[in-house]
Parts: structure tokens; C-alpha cells; sequence
């Protein structure tokens, strides 16, 4: 039973410190739009999307008036499109052609973002999923609200590592196709080792092949709420403080659950996940390394920061799980440094690093995430980076990702300008020693020996 007190404390959550349901997001199947030809399936896929979520906007938006509890983003994900456009796309314009369609029912239902051009190659690729990679820049330059993502390892499969070198490369001539407008394409991009299907957070998400026809994914944020809790156990040991965390996530969590159910309803879609991630804001107090400030560290990446981020993620999760039997997707604390104005300030103060970060992927939800580097980064080091995390992911048994934005024209100690959500990043020095010859080895880095299970 819900007593008035905890009302009270959800009312002030929301009013004062940042709670928000960070997105609804409907999983959209695509697999009845497959035909032989790209301008029959450009046209299905749209009308496919515009029927199934004519609604999403307006019931999200009535949900918010309602019950008082912003929504900040309505989107969509749709099945990975390289296995849509296989029949009908015979080169990389034929792709851009399904992507187009994707931005304009993105546009049309109202949605802040729609995820799915992706392709998944953790093993290898067939000529589709090759065809749509090498067609990610001119569609990301020619489109708003699409997102992409690539999926290029598993624990059971290894590393695919063409597809790692093809994704240094690409993300590079994504750089230059939006230079105009600070790189932002990569923005929209993400890789992946163990993606989930159920992940409802951009640029990631896109409806797995296991998920039904529709789908309703809830992610829930809060970094705010988790600070402002945890100054009432300023200076408590170690166990108290896992307990303030796992209580305010219990807390942040029964709201998720609350639009979930009522988004499902209302839309007649059912429930799928929660996704319980602690994901900040460029917003002032909405920040994963105020968190950790909060804990007794003078600046994220300092001493001790890894494990204050083991702790957080850990607690989340165990909070998250007692407050509902479906929280999948990703679950757990973001550290991206472009929409984190801690983070931000971290970096400008000298005391995190890319490498630094890559270490706190360890242990936390997803990887090296919105990180500006230098646009003179060469393609074969942005495909040794994204080697180093999709390793991490695979050995770990855990999803890594990479977004990493190397930004046309600036350079170390300079700052890049997206806006929105996105916020803005100062460009962070990359390690200058080569790995060309390591990443043009091509084939497949095997799965490690744990992953033999059955």
C-alpha cells in the first residue's frame, strides 16, 4: 500500500529534482512490409508505422497532464532493417530510399526519435547487412529523427572484426557528411557487443526478432533524485548507502511502472520492459558524476570511481527488480559525457580520460557513449577503440557500446554544440599511437572459453 508520505516524496521527486520518464517507446515489427521492391517496402514500412503509432504521441501526452509525471520522449524502434531490405535493396541507395520512409512516419506520428536502421553482424554479414553499413552516412545526413545502431559482437559469437574496421571507417565519413553541423550524425549512431532486443534508449534501440507485432518499452531515468537522496546519508558507511540507493530506485521505478501500464492500455499494445537507467541530462543537478561527488569524490574519474559506479549500477538493479518482474533493456547507470554537465566538468578539470571511462564500462550499462574526439582521428583508431570496448562486452558477458564523435575541423580543448538532450561535449584527446595493422588483420576474434554453455 502507497501511503501519502510516499506521494509526497514522488511529488517532489518530480517537482524539484529531475524524475522524468525518459521515454515511451513502441516496438514495431516490420517482418509483413518485406517485398522485392525498395519503393514497395519504403511504402509499406511507412504506412506500417503511421497506423501502429498514430497514437503514441497523443496518449503519452495525456498521460503527462494526468498523473503530472513528465515524459520527456516518445519514440519509435522498428525490426533491424537489414533484414527487412534484403529482397528489395541491391545497393546502399536502395537503403537510403527505406530510411527516408523512416523519417518521414517518424515526422508524421510526431515522435522525437525512430531507431532500427541497424544491422546485426556479431558473426558475420551478409551482403544486406553490408550493403545497409555502407549506406549509414548519407542516410544519417539525410535524415532527422532516424537513429542507427550495429551490433558487432556476442559473448557466444566473438568479435566480427571486418565489421569493426568497416564501422571505424563509416563513423569517420559520418563525420564529414555532417561536418556542417558539428559531426552530429555519430550522435545517431551507435555500436554494440550483446545488444539487447528490448532496449527502448536511442541510439541503440531497435524491435528484436523475438518481440511481438507492437510493443510498449518504458525507460525510466532519475540521476537527479538519486543525489538528492543520497545527501541524507552523507558520510554513512558503505551499507546504508547501498540501501538509500536500492530504496530510491524501488521509488524511481513503481513510476515507470505506472505510465507502462497505463501507455500499454490506453494504446491496447502490450507491456514489455522497463528499462531502469540512470541517464543524465546537460541539465544542472541531473548527473551521474554529481553522484559520485555526492559519495566522497572530489571529481568523477578520481580514485575510487569505479567502484562508486560498481556500487550505483548494482543497487539500481536490486532496487529496479523488487519494484517490477519485467525491467530488462539495459538497466543500470549511463555515463555519457556530452549530455553529463559533471561528467563535462570532469574532463575540462583534467580528471577523466577516455581511458578512464573505458575502465568504468566495466562495470556499469553501456559504454564510451557521446564522446567528442578530434576530427583528424584516423579511421583505424576509432576501429581500435571500438575493438577495446566490444571486448570488454564480450569477455564480460555484459552489452558494451561505443558513440563516439570525431568532430570535422576541431580539436583537444575546443567544444562542440548539439542542443537538446545531446548538450555538448569538449573534444578529448585519443591515444596517437597506431593499430592499423592489428585492425587490418580482418576475420573474427573467437568467443571467449566461458561462453561454451549449454
Amino acid at each position: 500500500m502507497i501511503n501519502i508520505r510516499e506521494v509526497l516524496e514522488t511529488n517532489e521527486m518530480i517537482d524539484k529534482e529531475n524524475l522524468d520518464v525518459r521515454t515511451i517507446t513502441m516496438g514495431i515489427s516490420l517482418l509483413n512490409c518485406i517485398d522485392t521492391d525498395p519503393d514497395r517496402l519504403s511504402d509499406k514500412i511507412y504506412d506500417r508505422i503511421t497506423l501502429a503509432a498514430k497514437d503514441l504521441v497523443s496518449v503519452g501526452e495525456a498521460i503527462e497532464k494526468e498523473y503530472g509525471i513528465p515524459i520527456v520522449n516518445k519514440r519509435i524502434s522498428v525490426t533491424p532493417i537489414a533484414l527487412i531490405g534484403g529482397s528489395a535493396c541491391k545497393t546502399p541507395e536502395d537503403y537510403v530510399k527505406l530510411v527516408r520512409a523512416l523519417d518521414r512516419a517518424a515526422k508524421t506520428t510526431g515522435v522525437n526519435f525512430i531507431g532500427g536502421y541497424s544491422a546485426l553482424v556479431s558473426k558475420s554479414m551478409t551482403k544486406s547487412d553490408e550493403l545497409l553499413i555502407r549506406s549509414i552516412p548519407q542516410a544519417l545526413a539525410e535524415t532527422e529523427l532516424v537513429c542507427s545502431s550495429v551490433n558487432l559482437g556476442s559473448t557466444k559469437t566473438g568479435l566480427n572484426m571486418d565489421a569493426v574496421k568497416m564501422m571505424g571507417e563509416v563513423i569517420l565519413e559520418t563525420a564529414k557528411n555532417t561536418a556542417d553541423k558539428g559531426s552530429i550524425g555519430c550522435a545517431k549512431l551507435v555500436v554494440f557487443c550483446n545488444a539487447p532486443d528490448d532496449n527502448p534508449f536511442m541510439a541503440g534501440a531497435f524491435h528484436g526478432v523475438t518481440e511481438g507485432d507492437e510493443i510498449i518499452n518504458v525507460g525510466v531515468s532519475g540521476p537527479g533524485v538519486m543525489r538528492r537522496a543520497l545527501e541524507s546519508v552523507h558520510g554513512a558507511d558503505f551499507g546504508t548507502l547501498c540501501e538509500k540507493v536500492k530504496k530510491t530506485a524501488f521509488k524511481i521505478t513503481r513510476v515507470g511502472q505506472l505510465v507502462a501500464r497505463e501507455a500499454s492500455k490506453r494504446l491496447q499494445v502490450p507491456f514489455g520492459i522497463i528499462d531502469l537507467s540512470l541517464a543524465p541530462t546537460p541539465a544542472i543537478g541531473d548527473s551521474i558524476a554529481d553522484i559520485f561527488e555526492e559519495m566522497g569524490l572530489e571529481r568523477a574519474g578520481a580514485p575510487g570511481t569505479t567502484a562508486a559506479l560498481a556500487l550505483l549500477n548494482d543497487q539500481v538493479k536490486k532496487g529496479g527488480v523488487m519494484a517490477s518482474s519485467y525491467v530488462g533493456g539495459l538497466s543500470g547507470a549511463f555515463i555519457p559525457v556530452s549530455e553529463d554537465q559533471g561528467m563535462i566538468n570532469a574532463v575540462q578539470d583534467g580528471a577523466l580520460t577516455i581511458e578512464k571511462l573505458e575502465a568504468m564500462t566495466c562495470v556499469c550499462s553501456v559504454g564510451l557513449d557521446m564522446i567528442a574526439i578530434p576530427g583528424d582521428t584516423k579511421a583505424s583508431t576509432i576501429s581500435g577503440i571500438i575493438a577495446d570496448e566490444m571486448a570488454i562486452g564480450m569477455v564480460n558477458q555484459k552489452t558494451t557500446a561505443v558513440r563516439l564523435i570525431p568532430v570535422i575541423g576541431k580539436g583537444v580543448g575546443e567544444t562542440v554544440e548539439f542542443g537538446g538532450l545531446l548538450g555538448h561535449a569538449p573534444i578529448m584527446p585519443v591515444n596517437s599511437f597506431d593499430c592499423t595493422e592489428f585492425i587490418n588483420r580482418g576475420g573474427r576474434i573467437p568467443a571467449p572459453i566461458h561462453s561454451f554453455k549449454n
